[in-house]
């Protein structure tokens, strides 16, 4: 993947990500980046809806993985570092944290939520790396506390397009990091962990256990410390901090 990817901006769209599977089916492998000023139909993991307010942004990254299915399940690391460093970038005293498997918040407020998709077409396995980062707003209906890089202190100058024109280079050198030292790449992910070492509760929805995160697994996943001193590595479903009633 190169940083000189181009950059496809759309007025109004139900969904980059929508766009992105749409092309891959059609036959385009990219890499290219799709952008929005404003989603209609805008969807975060698990099938959630993703607020999608003017001002804000809402991009992905179409790109074909040649280490297949394996390697694309790193993409959400890389993803979630790529929009670490352009925030850093932009506001670089704020304590940006990822909230594991690949969220971005700020003192448990949502800034940006990354969905990865995958499939293969025509031979190839593609990957839809969608971002949606809150810019100049946050989502009143956001179903979470949320923020804004303007809430945080940015420029009232920052836009979208100025992020987009750092963004590629970003993610295209943690996406070369995720392929040549993944091990590496996920030591910079747990720098800004949340939660690693404290108790935290994790898993499918229905399936939820408690423990100490403890550290990821080579494949990225959460080992969790339980109360017997057994560890188990959750690979799917969400993670999110035990609240000590004092």
């Amino acid at each position: 993947m190169t940083s000189g990817a181009p950059v496809f901006w759309y007025d109004e769209i139900d969904s980059t990500n929508e766009e992105a599977k749409r092309r891959a089916k059609a036959g385009e492998n990219g890499p290219l980046w799709l952008a929005a000023r404003q989603q209609v139909s805008g969807r975060g993991r698990l099938g959630r809806s993703w607020a999608s307010p003017v001002g804000n942004l809402y991009t992905t990254c179409l790109f074909v993985e040649p280490g297949g299915l394996a390697l694309a399940g790193r993409v959400p690391f890389a993803a979630a570092l790529a929009i670490v460093d352009l925030c850093k970038s932009v506001l670089p005293d704020v304590p940006f944290a990822l909230k594991w498997p690949n969220d971005v918040r700020v003192n448990g407020d949502k800034i940006c939520g990354i969905l990865i998709e995958t499939g293969e077409s025509h031979g190839v396995v593609w990957v839809a790396a969608g971002m949606g980062l809150n810019v100049a707003e946050t989502p009143e209906a956001a179903g979470q506390a949320a923020t804004s890089l303007s809430a945080l202190g940015a420029s009232p100058g920052l836009t979208p397009d100025v992020l987009m024109q750092d963004l590629p280079r970003l993610f295209a050198n943690r996406a070369r990091q995720m392929r040549e030292d993944f091990r590496g790449l996920l030591e910079d992910w747990k720098v800004h962990a949340e939660g690693l070492g404290k108790t935290v509760v994790a898993g499918p929805v229905a399936a939820r256990i408690e423990g100490v995160f403890e550290d990821l697994a080579e494949d990225g996943g959460l080992i969790l410390r339980l109360p017997d001193g057994q560890t188990q590595t959750i690979r799917a479903g969400d993670v999110e901090l035990v609240r000590k009633v004092t």
